[in-house]
């Protein structure tokens, strides 16, 4: 597994998750960071790395058009940190799988974009959210799975199994959770 620690002062933080130690407020939202209810072209108009980066995800076509074939109804939730490296290589390879399926989607698909400290406007007060980013699938308002952080065996196969009802919980790559 790859991790990533970074020590500022007295305040020590895992890849893009929780801090371990802090004695400092956490870091505020800088330029660029996108926070609160935002779309892909908010993401690429603030970062346009991330247009190169979705461009050049490579995902699993086959999986990703199946995408199209999982039961309607499904409302899917993605938190992001624009600031962080995890949800950049994760979010631009949904952003390609979600290209590369047949529309229209089957599912509802909404991005909240979080700052730091893993805050945004009108976050629910129930969403654990400690890593990002954090993709949750819901069907009829209960939870059915979320992927936190990575996705072992890439995001379009992770989402498919969650959407299909193959899967349910959490899937991660993190041995913490």
């Amino acid at each position: 597994m790859r991790c990533l620690l970074v020590i500022v002062g007295s305040l020590f933080a895992l890849g893009c998750g929780s801090a371990v130690m802090a004695s400092r407020a956490p870091e505020p939202a800088r330029s660029g960071d996108v926070v609160g209810p935002t779309s892909r072209a908010e993401i690429e108009a603030a970062l346009p790395a991330w247009r190169d980066a979705i461009a050049s995800a490579d995902v699993e076509e086959d999986t990703a058009r199946a995408l199209a074939s999982v039961p309607p109804g499904a409302h899917v939730d993605v938190y992001l940190g624009t600031w962080c490296g995890d949800s950049r290589r994760e979010i631009t390879r949904l952003f390609r799988a979600l290209e590369v399926a047949p529309e229209p989607h089957p599912f509802t698909i909404s991005f909240v974009g979080v700052d730091r400290a893993k805050r945004a406007p009108e976050l629910p007060a129930d969403l654990g959210l400690r890593y990002v980013p954090t993709i949750v699938v819901r069907r009829d308002g209960a939870e059915v799975g979320r992927i936190v952080e990575s996705a072992p065996r890439g995001i379009e196969r992770e989402l498919l199994d969650l959407l299909s009802g193959a899967r349910a919980g959490v899937i991660t790559a993190r041995s913490d959770l």
